[in-house]
């Protein structure tokens, strides 16, 4: 049975990092070229840990499914980066940081690591910067900021609306860096299949090349994931349709812990389903909030077009609920106060399950020039998708799946309970808590990737400079392809009737009926039992076509939906086990009488890592306590 050892360092918050760094063991420099590390993703953790780890002259394999590492899907992210740098002089320091994001995160993360992600901050602009990355600047050529959900500074950099592009371009710029030195080598178009464990040790990884087919083996001396979040589980979501969980599934069940699978962010301003037929949803970044204003009529089922509905009677009802922070809430604030009008009978366009997020106002104060600055790819986006001009009506917005909070459970040094295996950016869980604030994940990720990890990792390897290139004729290699093969075979030869998609649709409007915005315990139950109808009719009437020694998408699809349809059964266990709310996880249950989250600190204050124990046992739970130095635990609010 695997424990929990935070391996938090003593001191003074402030001080923790510091005094990590300063005793943290080292690899002499001529060493660190015999030693191997894998690193699965290529977003802005991924392509930022291979690359610095490279710098660092480790021998470095990168590995991606898709094309090339410029696809990660870090590319998607719109809004902006946060960090400290206080430009504005608007009172922002790195501990108003680290406080956002632990009140945001409804005080369900661990205090240390999010400390240390608002100290590295600055790091991660001012390294940016340096590669090129073309953020907005004022009109004195300072970096320009502007401000995000659940803050009152103006901390979040940003390239228009397309920040996690930029930076995933100068991420790619560094990485290709490396690759040319011949520190990193590169495989793209390769799926983690499984991890391979031998004494004890994370040790290589069995890949299966995406175009032939063929079955690899890879060994290092540790394994890195970089694989991001699981929010496709919902089937629609604003993620990448090939986004996924099962690089960090196969790590669970090989023994790294999984923790708080039920805290995933629904993100409050997409573009609302326009048919069955989408495969997924499209983000309108949260920075818009700035600058619009949301709003549904005051009266019950009115239809007429937005622009007629006089001033005084349209109900500003962010504003009105919570004057302090308006439009600018938290994610699940904002989302939630969505469903809740549109419930009532209040939302907008032809399934009513729309409000409205208009920008009218800010172009008379501003002008239509300022929000095209600001925006201007946003508004072009959301105009080719809808045939809707927001410059002159109202974008619809409606809340869908985005990040997901939850993720392994590592320690401080970000390794997980398998030895030898770290977790970092989005497929970890340390620093968001129950909800994540806007443009923390870009933060996290580079800054996991460039500046944590790279002091972390030595600790261990410093103890592995004497192990040998590991051998992938090892027994250890050969029982877990064996395995990883099988599975595939298995996959194949069901040769029912119905599509990996068409489960993978069915999964994702369970998850969302009964595990989405809003959860109850008689609700989570009947999902466990809906899921385990789906898993039985899954194994017994998948049809996948092709063989396995060729490009197959359907079969990728078929062994990603297998894992999501087990997964999902811990995260529903998860949101039954946690009776409390706390951020996005709100349960109908425990609620104050104003329809906020009412958390319970005497009885979940606490992470919660669950072991994997066999396929046909229940999970262990295990529980970190969540200690607090620096801030007091207390009701959260933005009235």
């Amino acid at each position: 049975m695997g424990t929990l050892n935070s391996k938090i360092p003593d001191g003074p918050l402030s001080q923790k990092w510091t005094k990590y760094k300063a005793s943290v063991k080292l690899v002499n420099p001529a060493n660190k070229k015999k030693l191997e590390i894998i690193v699965i993703g290529t977003g802005l953790s991924g392509a930022g840990a291979a690359s610095a780890l490279g710098e660092l002259g480790y021998s470095v394999k990168n590995f991606c499914y898709q094309d090339s590492p410029r696809r990660a899907h870090s590319v998607a992210a719109q809004g902006g980066i946060n960090a400290a740098k206080n430009y504005q002089n608007d009172g922002d320091s790195i501990y108003r940081l680290f406080y956002d994001m632990i009140k945001g995160g409804d005080y369900r993360a661990r205090e240390a690591n999010v400390y240390r992600a608002a100290e590295v901050s600055n790091q991660v602009i001012d390294h940016y910067t340096a590669l090129g990355v073309p953020f907005a600047r004022d009109y004195g050529g300072t970096l320009d900021t502007r401000s995000f959900g659940g803050v009152q500074v103006s901390r979040t950099f940003y390239a228009k609306g397309q920040t996690g592009q930029q930076c995933l371009l100068g991420c790619y710029s560094s990485l290709n860096r490396q690759i040319k030195k011949g520190s990193v080598v590169m495989y793209p178009r390769r799926e983690m299949l499984d991890l391979v464990i031998i004494d004890g040790k994370a040790r290589g990884i069995i890949a299966r090349n995406l175009i032939t087919g063929e079955i690899e083996r890879h060994s290092a001396h540790a394994v890195v994931l970089a694989t991001g979040g699981y929010g496709t589980i919902y089937y629609m979501s604003t993620l990448a349709v090939n986004s996924n969980a099962s690089a960090a599934w196969k790590a669970h069940k090989k023994g790294a812990f999984f923790a708080n699978p039920s805290f995933l962010q629904i993100h409050p301003t997409c573009v609302p389903q326009l048919n069955q037929f989408q495969s997924k949803l499209t983000l309108m970044s949260e920075s818009l909030r700035n600058d619009g204003r949301i709003w549904v009529p005051k009266v019950k089922g009115d239809k007429r077009p937005s622009n007629s509905i006089p001033e005084d009677e349209r109900d500003y009802y962010l504003e009105r609920r919570y004057p302090a922070f308006g439009n600018l809430v938290p994610r699940d604030v904002a989302s939630r106060a969505a469903k809740e009008r549109c419930d009532a009978g209040y939302g907008v366009g032809e399934t009513g399950l729309a409000v409205n997020l208009d920008f009218r106002d800010s172009i008379k104060k501003q002008g239509k020039k300022a929000i095209e600055n600001k925006y201007g790819n946003l508004f072009d986006m959301y105009k080719t998708i809808t045939g809707i001009d927001p410059y002159e009506e109202p974008m619809m917005i409606y809340p869908a799946g985005h990040y997901t909070m939850g993720g392994l459970w590592v320690n401080y040094e970000l390794m997980t309970t398998v030895k030898g295996l770290y977790a970092i950016g989005e497929s970890n869980f340390s620093d968001h808590g129950a909800n994540r604030l806007g443009a923390s994940s870009l933060m996290q990720a580079a800054g996991d990737g460039y500046f944590i990890l790279p002091n972390t990792i030595s600790n261990y390897l410093a103890d592995e400079i004497r192990v040998a290139k590991i051998s992938t004729d090892r027994p250890e290699f050969e029982e877990t392809e064996k395995a990883a093969t099988w599975r595939l075979e298995k996959l194949i030869s069901i040769n029912g009737k119905q599509t990996a998609s068409s489960f993978h649709k069915r999964l994702g409007k369970i998850m969302w009926d009964y595990c989405g915005m809003i959860r109850n315990e008689e609700g989570l139950k009947k999902a466990l039992t809906l899921i385990s109808d789906l898993k039985t009719e899954f194994w017994s009437d998948l049809k996948v076509t092709g063989t396995i020694k060729e490009m197959n998408p359907e079969l990728e699809k078929a062994g990603r939906v297998a894992d999501y349809i087990e997964f999902a059964s811990l995260l529903v266990t998860d949101a039954l086990e946690r009776r409390e709310s706390c951020g996005a996880h709100f349960r109908e249950e425990f609620q104050t009488p104003d329809g906020e989250a009412q958390r319970n600190d005497e009885e979940f204050a606490y992470v919660a890592a669950w072991e994997y124990a066999g396929e046909d046992n229940p999970h262990i739970l295990h529980k970190e306590e969540l200690k607090f130095e620096e801030v007091e635990m207390k009701v959260r609010s933005y009235k």
